[in-house]
């Protein structure tokens, strides 16, 4: 018999950010899916964004979505945020803020490190940040709840953990810029006053030029800076945020999901729950099916032991493939621990 906590609902409350993540093949896209057209039904507005590479969102809907907003469902919008186009988009926008800021002599030298900054490892992570971030600081709060469907585990713990890592590199970027700017003043004091008017008005001009540079230079960072305190501040409040974990009764799926919600209780991103997926239903099976039913039972067991205090929704492996509003509506009421309605 289930555990009470496999019997209650999602503990949702007015979390606006929701990230549903797990081991790849799972049934993510259909469990946010699900939970984006029951809460949409509710009378929310929701946002349903998928940031796995290999977008599935579109399949399921049975549309081409793309990196845009798109009707799916009265009240629920969804979107497919493509990872590479992310990367040349925010290494374009750096590149074009560099350039700017800096004197030509050194623009060749900002195109070599973009390149490399391309290939280098964080870079999607970090482009997907700054995306992600422009949905969740989104001014016009158009939408009561935004669901983003993660990449695989690994993936999105990076990402859950970057804000704090960016916001650490910022300021150590400032404490640069502080220092430079006071070895400059100490220089201005240093210079001659006496010499060709000529000289002197170049090296005020020159000085003004770079103290707009400097001055432009640390508005660059301060906002970046500022940016990703606030969406630290969000993904680590259990008001405002939390991490929904998808899984099936399987060793591997099991234990990512154990080293997945270490790791957010290390962040301390809040976890709101677990959808246990493709359970087995109760009645007979067959020889077959009953003894994968007497493993499933040992791996139901070991999840039950892993996570006692976290919310547990068992799924029922379906007859047929999940899609379409009548399914996915089902599927979303047991979420929310709600009568289904069509």
């Amino acid at each position: 018999m289930a555990s009470p906590a496999a019997e209650a609902g999602l503990r949702l409350g007015n979390q606006r950010v929701l990230f549903v993540g797990g081991k790849g093949g799972v049934g993510k896209t259909t469990t946010s899916s699900a939970l984006g057209v029951a809460l949409s039904r509710r009378g929310e507005r929701v946002l349903l964004v998928s940031t796995d590479p290999a977008h599935s969102l579109g399949d399921l809907w049975a549309r081409t979505i793309g990196d845009r907003e798109v009707p799916l469902a009265p009240n629920l919008t969804g979107m497919e945020i493509n990872p590479d186009a992310e990367v040349r988009a925010y290494l374009e926008t750096v590149g074009a803020t560099m350039r700017d800021l800096v004197s030509e002599k050194m623009h060749p030298q900002i195109e070599r490190q973009l390149e490399l900054a391309r290939l280098s490892p964080g870079a999607v992570e970090a482009a997907m940040l700054e995306r992600m971030s422009e949905i969740i600081l989104d001014r016009d709060h158009r939408f009561d709840r935004i669901i983003f469907d993660t990449a695989p585990t690994g993936h999105t713990l990076r990402l859950l953990s970057l804000p704090e890592v960016m916001a650490s590199w910022t300021d150590g970027l400032l404490g640069q810029r502080d220092r430079s700017e006071s070895y400059d003043e100490t220089l201005k004091k240093l210079r001659p006053t006496t010499g060709a008017n000529i000289e002197l008005d170049k090296a005020a001009a020159d000085a003004e030029r770079e103290d707009e540079r400097s001055s432009r230079i640390r508005t660059v960072l301060v906002d970046r800076r500022e940016k990703f305190r606030q969406v630290r501040h969000i993904l680590l409040e259990h008001n405002h945020s939390g991490f929904i974990l998808v899984l099936i009764p399987e060793r591997l799926p099991i234990l990512e999901s154990l080293k997945a919600a270490e790791a957010l209780r290390e962040y301390h991103v809040p976890l709101l729950g677990m959808v246990v997926n493709r359970v087995l239903p109760a009645e007979p099976l067959g020889d077959f099916l009953e003894q994968r039913r007497e493993r499933e039972a040992s791996y139901l067991r070991q999840i039950e032991e892993g996570f006692p205090e976290i919310p547990r929704i068992h799924v029922p492996l379906q007859e047929h493939d999940v899609e379409g509003m009548e399914s996915l509506g089902r599927i979303g009421a047991a979420l929310l621990g709600e009568e289904s309605r069509s």
